[in-house]
């Protein structure tokens, strides 16, 4: 294994030990406090800003329900901006959901067989882990899911 390799899954394995620390934080729209509040994005924010993974930034102020009522994927163009899609996720990519008319929400994915993620989730009321083959909501056949890694736009850079 290379040292850029090691490092890598050194990163990897820092996204999910960090973000397994935020479940049961409950959620709250636009919050990024561990233990306080955050929603999905804002959990995703945290973990790769605080551990110096990307630049920070910050996505804030959104309305809980804009991608009810708009086409333009904001929220996707936060990750899209930062990584590279890949079709086979790995420990620490990020796992994106299409909820309404675009994509609004995502997780950390902290298992890959099966897919398992770390996500603010609305409807669990805090930050859970879970696979995603146990939530039929997030597996719906009419929602998309789209998987990132901030590692791949590494590579090319």
């Amino acid at each position: 294994m290379t040292e850029a390799e090691k490092r890598q899954r050194d990163e990897r394995n820092r996204v999910v030990t960090e973000v397994r620390k935020w479940i049961l934080t409950p959620y709250h729209n636009c919050a990024d406090v561990r233990g306080a509040g955050v929603d999905c994005g804002m959990l995703i924010v945290r973990v790769f800003v605080d551990l110096g993974l990307v630049p920070t930034f910050d996505p804030r102020p959104y309305d809980p329900d804009w991608m009810l009522h708009r086409d333009d994927e904001k929220y996707l163009s936060f990750f899209t901006e930062r990584c590279a899609r890949v079709v086979k996720p790995q420990l620490g990519d990020l796992a994106l959901f299409r909820y309404g008319r675009s994509y609004s929400h995502g997780g950390i994915v902290t298992g890959v067989d099966p897919v398992s993620i770390v996500h603010a989730y609305h409807d669990a009321g805090c930050v859970i882990e879970e696979s995603l083959a146990q939530n039929p909501a997030l597996t719906d056949p009419k929602r998309k899911l789209a998987f990132f890694s901030i590692w791949t736009q590494k590579a090319v850079a």
